[in-house]
């Protein structure tokens, strides 16, 4: 006999966990079915070194996650607690580095080392970014109107848009275009001629990307890293205490204050449906059924749509857009135990400023477009870039006292990496990601006691990141807004009556920011009423 829910949320991600929480405190009998046995998602604290240190293994930073969300949720009952992470510093293998503090003259300062002019132009840079960031960042937060819709309530919601859209002169028109289309290299060319300072600015363009920093689309990817709030300083990322499982393990503990029950272990092996197009519940692997008027999916499209759902209750168009979703990656995630500290030729001394801020290992935009070509070209980048933090350094939960742990995000290998381990050309791929910091820390390689190498592959198989992308989808022009993940279904409905899609790759994806799980529910709500409504 199958079991009976209003809900069944089938992935217990950051989205799913937002959704779960959402919908029972609605009062609704909600259930989230997480494969693995930890919930989370890409946003977990492991201990793949054994008790003593916490890991956060995939994603390691918070920002996006609206302030609104915390409060709904009262996530800081829960645990929630993010320390501000510091400015970028970025160590060069001259000797010298460049810092990028918040405070204007220090940062002016540290800008003129390498080049007045660009010092000078950083001001009108900045003003360039928050003003279009003004404009695009609260259609993030919106589910998005259904462009090309002739329905009254399609009309209706593009029309909405014009609260946006009324915003934008001609001049602001053509730069939020161009931004859109354009490279990060074409942002900064303006403003930007040394190789330092357009090397650090590039990488916000390109992290968690299959492009480079000449490639079209990756200006809007910067200005997506722009948009942001952590104690309310707009554009800030921070270190949640405890790692990323912090984050989630506070939206659990929200979900299940609201009478949510969360099953890990539970992998949903089909969505079913009914002759007349309308969710029927899940089938788990182990045979169990659960009925649901209501399901929920936060997996990838390409496994939600190519694997659990039967292809004969979806439209050919619509099957086709997910199957051409692209989804490529070439990231690799290296976790590191240290005994201590780096020491930095050209920064020795300790500072929080720069141990708990962003380390970036790039010495210039052509740098990261060669690690980006030699990839394509099939073989992993000689020089990877990395993104390092330390987040050990405020949160003193994550190692025993004197020892830390690193996270570095680094790019690129081939994205055809995702189909097979490769685990001998990632460890010798993780070896020059060490070496490169060697060379700016001497001393370094010794310091570490434990290392984890997680590649496409990995990312794939045990997270479900399908092709190894963090955002369940490229982040270009193409797959954005209402093209996100399919033509006509942006608003998280589905061609299924009753299933609605709420992952990373629906709009508002793209971090760890709940988005898609909050839009989710207000999509429901929003069906809900017009059901009650047709009864009367």
């Amino acid at each position: 006999m199958s079991a009976r829910r209003d809900v069944v949320v089938v992935g217990g991600g950051h989205n799913g966990l937002v959704a779960a929480a959402y919908l029972a405190r609605d009062g609704l009998d909600v259930l989230v079915c997480e494969r693995r046995e930890v919930a989370g998602g890409a946003a977990v604290t492991e201990r793949p070194f054994g008790p003593d240190y916490r890991i956060t293994s995939l994603s390691y930073v918070v920002s996006l996650l609206p302030a609104s969300l915390v409060s709904d949720l009262r996530l800081d009952k829960h645990g929630y607690q993010v320390f501000p992470q510091g400015p970028y510093f970025a160590p060069r293998a001259d000797g010298r580095y460049l810092r990028l503090p918040d405070d204007p003259a220090d940062r002016s300062r540290e800008i003129a080392k390498f080049s007045a002019a660009d010092a000078a132009a950083y001001p009108a840079y900045q003003a360039h970014m928050r003003d279009i960031a003004r404009i695009l960042g609260p259609m993030l937060v919106e589910i998005p109107a259904p462009l090309g819709s002739r329905s009254p309530a399609g009309l209706a919601r593009q029309a909405m848009l014009l609260r946006h859209l009324r915003k934008l002169d001609t001049r602001r028109s053509v730069a939020v275009i161009r931004l859109l289309t354009g490279s990060v290299a074409d942002l900064l060319d303006p403003y930007f001629a040394s190789d330092a300072v357009r090397g650090v600015l590039s990488v916000s363009g390109v992290i968690g990307t299959w492009a480079g920093p000449r490639s079209g689309g990756t200006a809007y990817v910067t200005l997506h890293h722009h948009i942001g709030d952590v104690d309310g300083q707009p554009g800030a990322w921070g270190f949640p205490r405890g790692g990323m499982g912090g984050v989630t393990g506070a939206m659990a503990g929200a979900a299940r204050s609201f009478g949510a029950q969360i099953r890990t272990g539970a992998e949903v092996a089909r969505i079913r449906t009914t002759p007349g197009g309308r969710v029927a519940g899940v089938t788990l692997v182990s045979g169990e059924e659960v009925d649901a008027g209501l399901v929920v999916s936060t997996v990838h499209p390409q496994i939600a749509f190519g694997q659990l759902v039967e292809p004969s209750a979806l439209p050919e168009d619509f099957l086709a857009d997910i199957r051409r979703w692209q989804t490529r990656s070439g990231t690799v995630k290296i976790n590191l135990a240290l005994d201590r500290l780096p020491v930095f030729t050209s920064h020795p001394s300790f500072d929080p400023q720069v141990h708990g801020g962003t380390i970036v290992l790039a010495e210039s935009l052509d740098d990261l477009e060669n690690a980006f070509q030699e990839a394509v070209r099939g073989q992993p980048s000689a020089q990877p870039f990395a993104d390092i933090c330390i987040p050990s350094v405020f949160d003193d939960s994550l190692a025993p006292a004197g020892h830390h742990v690193m996270s570095m995000f680094t790019q690129w290998v081939p994205c055809g990496y995702a189909a097979a381990p490769h685990e001998a050309e990632l460890g010798a791929y993780a070896d020059r990601v060490i070496a490169r910091m060697e060379s700016v820390a001497p001393g370094f390689t010794s310091s570490i006691l434990h290392r984890q190498v997680i590649g496409p592959h990995r990312m794939a198989e045990e997270y479900g990141l399908v092709g190894g992308n963090i955002f369940h989808g490229e982040l270009s022009l193409g797959q954005m807004y209402h093209a996100r993940p399919a033509a006509g279904y942006a608003d998280l409905r589905t061609p299924v009556r009753g299933l609605y899609q709420a992952g990373s790759a629906t709009h508002g994806g793209g971090g760890v920011t709940g988005i898609p799980g909050r839009n989710v529910v207000r999509q429901i709500r929003a069906d809900r009423r017009a059901a009650r409504l047709r009864v009367r």
